[in-house]
Formats: structure tokens, sequence, C-alpha cells
């Protein structure tokens, strides 16, 4: 378990920035405790500094993994993030999708979202920005990246 790099804290950053926007420093200075990240096997952990130092009395052989995963780096240098980040993405999205409830088990199951299973989309969401997907229950369903923008979802035909 290390620190980030200077580069890989960047690459992370952005990724994150796609979804979050400026709340990526939310993320760090939380108002109940610090949290930060760290590398564990290519894997990039969100950790409470507490946790963080309690596990630093653990070998690093026997540690698999520590606080909670956000996603890992590729071997080309790119971070990828997975589904556990989801929670942390939810909460400070800036962009947001909801889904009808006809076109929820087609999203899960890795289909992409119609215009006709839209039921709502936050207002000025530009082209190939990083949105949270959620179901008319406000429950987070995924992430992804918008296709078109808000102005031009509403003129699409309805299979598109």
């Amino acid at each position: 378990m290390r620190p980030l790099t200077e580069e890989e804290t960047k690459t992370l950053f952005q990724k994150l920035a796609e979804y979050m926007g400026r709340s990526v420093e939310r993320l760090i200075n939380r108002s109940d405790e610090r949290h930060c990240f760290r590398l564990i096997k290519d894997r990039v952990y969100y950790i409470s500094e507490s946790v963080m130092k309690s596990a630093t009395s653990i070998n690093k052989d026997n540690l698999l993994h520590c606080g909670t995963c956000l996603g890992k780096f590729t071997k080309s240098g790119k971070f990828r993030l997975h589904i556990t980040a989801l929670d942390y993405l939810a909460q400070y999205s800036k962009y947001k999708v909801w889904l009808k409830p006809s076109s929820e088990m087609s999203f899960l199951y890795g289909n992409n979202v119609l215009k006709s299973g839209l039921a709502r989309i936050t207002e000025s969401t530009p082209q190939y920005a990083g949105v949270v997907v959620y179901n008319l229950a406000d429950i987070p369903l995924g992430f992804g990246v918008a296709a078109q923008t808000t102005e031009a979802c509403k003129e699409l035909a309805p299979t598109a």
C-alpha cells in the first residue's frame, strides 16, 4: 500500500472530475474525517486516515484490500472506474440521468439508453459528459457518458 504518485493523482482526479466537477476536493476534506487515496496492486482505494494507519501494521503480502476500491490503472496508465465507486460518484455528481422502469433492466444488462427510456436529464448536460444514471426512485444504477446534449435530446426521435 503506497500513496499515489503525482502523475497517478492527476489521472485519477481528471477521471473523477468528469463525473463530479469541482466536488473532488470534498472527497478528501470531509467534515467527519480526512480520507486519502492509496494504491494496492494497480487498484486505487479510498480510505479514511484512521483505517489507513491501522492497516500499516499488516504485512503488504497479507493485505488484499483496504477501504473502497474506486478503480484501477491499466498497463497503459489510464484509469478505469469500477462500479464500487458509484456511491461516491452519486453523492457529488454534476450531471444526472433518470431512467423509466422499462429501460432499467436494459441498461443494467449493458445496453445503451434510448431517448424513449429517459425520464429526466439534468439541464445543460454537455455532450460526452460523465453522468450518473438513476431510476425514478433516485437509486443510482450506474454511470456512463452522455452521447447528446440536453437540448439535442429534446429534438431527437424517441428511438434514437
